[in-house]
């Protein structure tokens, strides 16, 4: 089965910024509400991070189940993983997650730092100082012949797009604007020279962009 390398459940403000300014460790979305921009996600059925019965069905909900579907591994950069800049003053920090992270496969971390990998519940952190081939071929050789997610943040999947290294993006660009911060694009016609693209409106008010290679 050929492996392709996927965008998924990718979510950006209706001006194209997927995170606001100032991350810290209690904002890790910077300026931005998470709630505003993930509540679409959060919604669903079968969204990984719910833990109550319930949640919504239709559109939303297909687009959230597909977010773990024949996954094998992940490649993030350093600002997802957490808020640090710089040499790691420690080892202490795993995660925004806790002890159970919603990957559930090797997760490849871009760092200019690279530190000990280290295994939480079914998940293992890697950290890399890789360019996004180098972390791509490291990423499939993990994922068993399952595809590969580029999980963010933007600055990491504008690299695997400059690199042309991506097979497939599901964008979702929720009804509010951030005025600044790491923007994905202007507008998604930047990437149709080379992807064919869908805008599918949801009744939550997400208008899903489906790309996938000409």
């Amino acid at each position: 089965m050929t492996q392709i390398v996927r965008v998924q459940n990718f979510t950006i403000s209706a001006d194209g910024y997927g995170a606001g300014e100032g991350q810290s460790l209690d904002r890790p979305f910077g300026h931005a509400d998470p709630s505003r921009l993930m509540s679409w996600a959060g919604a669903t059925a079968h969204w990984p991070g719910r833990t109550e019965p319930g949640g919504t069905y239709g559109l939303d909900d297909y687009l959230t189940r597909d977010f773990a579907n024949n996954i094998g591994a992940e490649i993030m950069g350093r600002n997802k993983f957490g808020p640090q800049r710089g040499p790691w003053e420690n080892y202490d920090w795993q995660g925004w997650w806790g002890d159970e992270p919603p990957f559930h496969t090797p997760v490849f971390v871009l760092t200019h730092h690279p530190r000990p990998s280290f295994t939480l519940s079914d998940t293992t952190f890697h950290f890399v100082d890789a360019s996004p081939k180098e972390a791509l071929a490291q990423a499939l050789d993990a994922a068993d012949g399952k595809d590969v997610r580029i999980g963010g943040g933007v600055a990491t999947v504008r690299a695997f797009l400059a690199a042309d290294l991506i097979d497939t993006m599901h964008v979702a660009v929720a009804p509010v604007t951030l005025g600044r911060g790491e923007r994905l694009w202007e507008s998604p016609a930047e990437y149709t020279d080379r992807f064919h693209l869908e805008q599918v409106p949801s009744p939550s008010g997400i208008v899903h962009h489906l790309f996938w290679r000409k």
